[in-house]
């Protein structure tokens, strides 16, 4: 059976049909919320919105941003875990924390994050020593513990409140507390198979070795509180009327974060937006999309905006550098005695 499906993805793969269909479901994605967005947003009051935007209160938008920056924080763990990982411990977590939230911050604007985020992983370790076959292992082990937080994010919200995704996916609350026990019960298999001895995944110099059972833990601890805070920031800025109580948003939330993200549009743009309307349909319209675009900026502009500013200054500080060890190989080489080198040539060499 094993080897049936393994012969069934090689297929797949070489016909490149798997990339064909995630091409086609991301259009397809994309067409959907395009279509909601137009349908949500036609009827909407711009200068209400801008309205809405200034009566927030400062100490909510304060309190988002706090919340935002711990889940940033949060995220720079992801590279700590993975460095670690493959066997780095002597790299820096300030280097750790660079590469974590340069990465993610221009791979969420700029989308397509697997690339974008492992060109300037990329850039950032390969000063370190690492090539691209580790920082390919880095963003697989960092993506694995995304994945981790959301399936137990998901899992625990759904089960516990299953009304909150059937606003979106329309399926009988009942059917998708039977999904999120599923994914919850999937999830303590990893557990126990990741637990039970050493797993990889891949082959040859492409082969990484799976985290064991306490480290697994660990990343969905990682996951869990990186997902909370960008929740909690969420929920700051939403209308505070009718109350739907953090859960619903944060389930809301999360699931909207998914479709965005498996849209490949910069920023969930589009697709992100139009899950939370159609999620949070409860709300005014104008206030829920003011809140929305305060979360983008705090979320995706700010640091968008820091992380270039960042990179540019690291990449001015390198190249002085590169340009003081240029600067100062050429004077030794210039004062150096103009016959050192002649006898250890005309020796072999072999002079000390």
């Amino acid at each position: 059976m094993l080897e049936a499906i393994r012969r069934a993805v090689s297929f797949l793969r070489d016909k490149q049909i798997l990339h064909k269909l995630g091409v086609l479901l991301s259009v397809a994605v994309i067409a959907f919320a395009c279509y909601m967005l137009y349908h949500k947003l036609r009827n909407i009051n711009g200068h209400a919105v801008y309205e809405a935007m200034k009566a927030t209160e400062p100490r909510l938008i304060g309190f988002a941003a706090l919340s935002v920056a711990a889940g940033y924080f949060t995220l720079t763990f992801y590279d700590w875990f993975a460095v670690r990982a493959i066997g780095r411990a002597d790299i820096p977590y300030r280097v750790n924390a660079l590469a974590a939230f340069s990465s993610y911050a221009i791979g969420h604007n700029v989308g397509a994050s697997v690339f974008t985020g492992g060109a300037v992983r990329y850039r950032i370790y390969s000063a370190w020593g690492l090539n691209a076959i580790d920082v390919a292992k880095i963003c697989f082990l960092a993506g694995l513990t995304f994945w981790l937080g959301n399936a137990a994010v998901l899992g625990m919200g759904i089960a516990y409140h299953p009304e909150a995704a059937t606003a979106i996916d329309l399926l009988p609350p009942w059917l998708n507390r039977l999904f999120a026990i599923g994914i919850l019960a999937g999830l303590a298999g990893y557990v126990v198979w990741v637990w039970a001895k050493p797993r990889c995944v891949g082959h040859g110099t492409w082969s990484v070795q799976l985290p064991g059972g306490p480290l697994t833990l660990l990343q969905i601890v990682i996951g869990i509180i990186d997902l909370s805070f960008c929740a909690l920031a969420m929920y700051m800025l939403v209308p505070d009327e009718p109350n739907l109580g953090f859960v619903v948003v944060a389930v809301i939330f999360v699931s909207a974060t998914l479709l965005g993200f498996a849209s490949h549009s910069p920023g969930g743009l589009g697709v992100f937006d139009a899950a939370m309307l159609v999620g949070l349909w409860q709300m005014d319209k104008e206030e829920l999309l003011a809140g929305m675009l305060l979360f983008r900026v705090l979320y995706y502009l700010a640091p968008f905006f820091i992380s270039v500013i960042l990179l540019t200054c690291r990449e001015l500080i390198v190249g002085a550098r590169s340009k003081r060890l240029q600067a100062l190989t050429a004077a030794i080489e210039v004062e150096a005695p103009a016959g050192v080198g002649r006898p250890l040539k005309k020796h072999g060499g072999s002079g000390a």
